[in-house]
């Protein structure tokens, strides 16, 4: 749950970002650049068409919708290339009828699609299936947080993701979207409702606001978002992790505990190394006696991108409440917390940030990952190229 991506505006900000870390002594890795933006199928016509050069749900609308519904399904066989490709089709015409101002089904959606978007990624096995050299073909690694994951709850082979304002289309479109498709049965599903709030930042169940610097503008999603060039420009990795959170214990935490915690300011999400919201975090800033401004293990120090040499990751979290659940030692708990979406070019970018949260991060202890899996989701389509078209060519 990083609430921590970067600074200033523009190019200029992951690469003042990482160059911090050789005053830090940390590493700098390099990370593959996107480069550019292509449109072969042209301009999105609104922030909610299913159809442009990348897929909608992404990083439009620019305010994420308020309801979301992520359902992971399986092959129930080994899918094929040639799978693969007639189960993307499928999707993209059952996209296409979903998301329709004209031609929409009423027993689906009976007011009209207004804001549903719907994405579509592809997990690990079937990428290796249509090209083992793919992005994406290989994995998540094991995390120090996902012992408790069940293995119903681990990874996947096909992504969709529904969101709309109303909650009430979101398992109705699912359905609609997976029915035509063959040979594939659900392996997991989350729901989730995200605060008030304009653009990415939202107050997490924790209470403090999170997705405060994220990329922003063409430049900056093509630097750290979009995959850059060949057959899958345009596209993106995304990870999604389900995060079980102890909130009723970090909540009576004293605020200044809480903020020493995350890093921040809870009221309006400010930097404790000073500054307005929207500051650059200073992980150097230190106090007249010489100690960190921000606390060697708070949350914002440990995402920062600035120790890992990573890219900056574009994110899409809602909250959950699945209720109480007892786990196998017979303790009842509160199954709530944050279904945690981040999109980047590559998934090194999330495995660099992990680690170290696992290792560094006081934040891990109020957390337990409770599922967790890594999708390809493909560049943008079109009513003539359905998604994946260039995989196939």
């Amino acid at each position: 749950m990083s609430t921590t991506s970067g600074g200033a505006s523009g190019l200029t900000r992951r690469t003042a970002l990482i160059g911090g870390a050789a005053v830090l002594g940390a590493s700098a890795a390099g990370v593959g650049v996107a480069i550019g933006v292509r449109a072969e199928l042209g301009q999105q016509s609104s922030d909610t068409d299913a159809h442009g050069e990348h897929q909608a749900g992404i990083a439009r609308p620019a305010t994420p919708q308020k309801s979301g519904l992520i359902s992971v399904f399986d092959f129930v066989e080994a899918p094929s290339a040639s799978t693969v490709r007639e189960s993307l089709r499928v999707l993209s015409a059952a996209i296409t009828a979903c998301t329709s101002s004209t031609e929409f089904d009423p027993l689906v959606t009976p007011d009209g699609p207004a804001d549903l978007t719907v994405t579509i990624g592809i997990g690990p096995r079937v990428v290796a299936a249509i090209d083992p050299a793919l992005p994406g073909a290989t994995p998540l690694p094991s995390f120090a947080s996902d012992e408790l994951i069940g293995e119903s709850d681990n990874g996947g082979d096909l992504l969709v993701a529904v969101y709309a304002t109303d909650p009430d289309v979101l398992q109705a479109v699912t359905r609609r979207v997976a029915r035509d498709l063959a040979n594939v049965l659900p392996r997991w599903q989350q729901a989730g409702q995200r605060g008030v709030g304009e653009g990415t930042i939202v107050r997490n169940p924790l209470g403090h606001k999170d997705g405060i610097i994220v990329p922003r503008g063409a430049e900056e999603l093509a630097e750290n978002v979009w995959i850059g060039g060949g057959v899958l420009a345009g596209g993106t990795m995304c990870v999604i992790r389900r995060l079980r959170l102890r909130v009723d214990s970090f909540r009576s935490e004293p605020v200044a505990t809480q903020e020493a915690i995350i890093g921040r300011h809870k009221i309006d999400g400010s930097p404790l190394s000073g500054g307005g919201p929207d500051a650059e975090v200073d992980v150097r800033a230190k106090t007249a006696s010489g100690e960190f401004v921000i606390p060697a293990r708070a949350h914002v120090r440990a995402a920062h991108p600035s120790f890992t040499g990573s890219a900056l990751m574009l994110r899409r979290g809602y909250a959950y409440d699945n209720g109480v659940v007892v786990l196998p030692d017979g303790t009842s708990v509160a199954d709530e917390g944050l279904l945690f979406i981040c999109f980047q070019h590559d998934l090194d970018t999330f495995i660099k940030t992990q680690r170290r949260i696992d290792e560094v991060d006081d934040l891990r202890q109020y957390m337990t990952t409770t599922a967790s899996a890594s999708f390809l989701v493909l560049p943008g389509f079109s009513a003539t190229q359905p998604l994946g078209t260039a995989l196939f060519a």
